[in-house]
């Protein structure tokens, strides 16, 4: 682990290291979202590309749960912990081996002087899945969050021309990227199709909300609640 000398890495940042009194600690709601409805180059496409494959790898979680369910949630724990710590540093200026190369390619512009919050968001929702719900529900719900929300960034980033204004920049190409992710994935375990087009479309709705990476959370608990109820007759 080094520290940052010399100029300054991360603008507004003060030479002794400390955030500066206008610096904000997390990436604010409307701030990094992505959806803004400007058009992305290759580079912004690559980028994303490689942020959305990382988002994935959350898909994971289920195989592994079915291993041990005790011990991925240990792991995701660890893992939401690990990270806070090496985000908190390459904040205040500190970069760490291998985390710090992955992280700057994979932050948006806006995140850059921010803490970003996503990969918090993600891990507490795979969490919550695992905690609160049954295996199938819970597999319904990290998948849903894997493939449903990463194609809606996707869709709505670099294909996204309708934005609602209700909808507070997102669009509606990537709410029904989002629908066709998720009951497709949702099928794929519970192999009813009834049951994955409301699962897609409750996903979709919670994704579609304005919460920004806050969705990751939101979204695993709206699908995973309408697996259980839906498997409970309710």
């Amino acid at each position: 682990m080094d520290k940052t000398c010399g100029e300054n890495k991360f603008p507004g940042l003060p030479k002794n290291g400390s955030p500066g009194k206008n610096r904000r600690l997390i990436t604010p709601l409307n701030d990094y979202s992505g959806t803004s409805g400007r058009r992305s180059g290759p580079g912004e496409l690559r980028s994303e590309l490689a942020r959305k494959g990382i988002h994935a790898l959350i898909a994971l979680v289920p195989a592994l749960a079915a291993i041990n369910r005790s011990n991925t949630a240990l792991f995701l724990m660890g893992g939401i912990l690990f990270y806070t710590g090496a985000e908190s540093l390459r904040f205040l200026g500190f970069s760490t081996p291998l985390i710090s190369s992955i992280t700057s390619a994979v932050l948006r512009k806006r995140e850059q002087e921010h803490f970003a919050l996503g990969p918090v968001t993600l891990g507490l929702g795979a969490l919550l899945a695992l905690l609160f719900f049954p295996p199938r529900a819970a597999s319904v719900a990290i998948y849903a969050l894997a493939f449903g929300d990463s194609t809606a960034t996707l869709a709505g980033r670099f294909l996204g021309r309708i934005r609602p204004a209700f909808m507070a920049g997102k669009s509606l190409e990537g709410s029904l990227a989002c629908f066709i992710a998720a009951s497709t994935a949702s099928f794929f375990v519970l192999h009813d199709w009834k049951a994955s087009l409301v699962t897609g479309f409750l996903s979709a709705c919670a994704e579609a909300l304005p919460l920004e990476d806050f969705d990751n959370i939101l979204l695993p608990l709206a699908a995973g609640l309408s697996v259980y109820f839906l498997e409970a007759g309710i």
